[in-house]
């Protein structure tokens, strides 16, 4: 039922600490609130632009968008494929599978998503929660990249990723160094992300490809010890560490457990995103079953998303969603609601609430 008191409005607009926010703010995330109750879903995983930098045309997004999705967290791809005459000849490849020529890092990303979507109405921008891509996760200095990010485009970004440490195929063809978990690059980027309030959105392979059965994941501990080293991050773990090749370990979904249900882990989450996740999940009726049965076990802890790269229309880009209907049905309502929905608002209006509080905190204006 609808608030008709200014309870609502006074609450919006409190820091915990009592202070004010300005109206701009409090504009911002009462727009975040106000949109019609009437989607499905919202997407926490969505690629506006390809490897070679292309996409669609944001307008044209919205409108593909339609009534179904609510909100979306909005990002490039960070990784450029080179186009090497001596590999591919007169083939332009657009994907990383389609050549051995190496990917490079392109910072220019986050400045045409912020372009983008400062292209849009109030009441559309509303409708997405920009992230940060376009760093090195190796570099010592990805941190101040992401701080120059924020300077320069202050009101648009509300967290970081998708960004990559260990990925099939991937990793090896970036060029430079190549990413770690334990490298001290990685933790200065999660500590600058909790300074300011940003979400972390990561992908980081489970296990690497073509795994022996029965063989202990690569690299579960060494996730498990970034998670303990930023215990105050919001850290969204992508696809449930699961990629094209690198299927679901063991008990998969009691080690998922096992992360969800210790205290010092409970600013971690997964994403469900990816038709080759999805794959996995809908294998088989047990397959499908385990994972709502967890899924309803710790319904705050997982969130929807498509990882669809510009897609040309509604049906392409909302076919995860229609491929997840077997698991829909297993949820119960209110698990169902948090997954595709609920789960998104709670993270990102305040990681919005933060990063703006911090943005203003520094002079910045927007």
């Amino acid at each position: 039922m609808k608030d008709s008191s200014d309870s609502w409005r006074r609450r919006m607009i409190r820091f915990a600490s009592g202070s004010v926010i300005p109206l701009v703010l409090w504009c911002s995330l009462a727009a975040a609130q106000s949109h019609p109750d009437q989607t499905e879903l919202n997407d926490v995983h969505f690629h506006l632009t390809n490897y070679i930098q292309e996409g669609a045309d944001i307008h044209d997004f919205l409108k593909i968008m339609g009534t179904k999705v609510g909100r979306v967290a909005l990002f490039g791809i960070p990784l450029q494929q080179v186009w090497s005459y001596q590999n591919s000849g007169d083939f332009a490849p657009t994907y990383y599978l389609q050549t051995d020529a190496p990917l490079y890092y392109y910072s220019f990303t986050d400045a045409y998503i912020a372009m983008a979507y400062r292209s849009l109405s109030k009441d559309q921008r509303a409708r997405f929660d920009p992230m940060i891509t376009g760093f090195n996760p190796a570099d010592m200095y990805a941190a101040d990249h992401i701080r120059r990010v924020l300077e320069t485009f202050p009101g648009v970004f509300s967290g970081i990723g998708e960004f990559t440490i260990h990925k099939e195929f991937v990793s090896a063809k970036v060029a430079g160094e190549t990413a770690s978990l334990q490298n001290p690059a990685l933790d200065r980027i999660l500590d600058f992300a909790e300074k300011v309030g940003l979400v972390v959105l990561i992908h980081n392979d489970m296990d690497v490809p073509f795994a022996k059965e029965g063989s202990q994941p690569v690299y579960l501990d060494q996730m498990k010890a970034v998670f303990r080293r930023h215990p105050n991050t919001t850290i969204i773990w992508a696809h449930t560490g699961m990629g094209r090749v690198v299927r679901p370990i063991k008990n998969h979904a009691a080690q998922l457990a096992e992360i969800l249900a210790d205290p010092q882990f409970s600013q971690v989450y997964f994403d469900i995103s990816w038709d080759e996740v999805a794959k996995y999940v809908l294998s088989s009726p047990e397959a499908t079953r385990i994972t709502a049965d967890l899924l309803n076990r710790y319904p705050d802890r997982f969130l929807f998303g498509t990882d669809e790269v510009a897609p040309p229309n509604q049906e392409k880009y909302l076919k995860v969603y229609y491929q997840y209907e077997p698991l829909w049905k297993l949820l119960d309502e209110k698990t169902s609601e948090k997954v595709r929905k609920g789960n998104y608002e709670q993270l990102f209006d305040e990681a919005r609430r933060k990063v703006r509080a911090w943005e203003m905190a520094k002079g910045l204006t927007f």
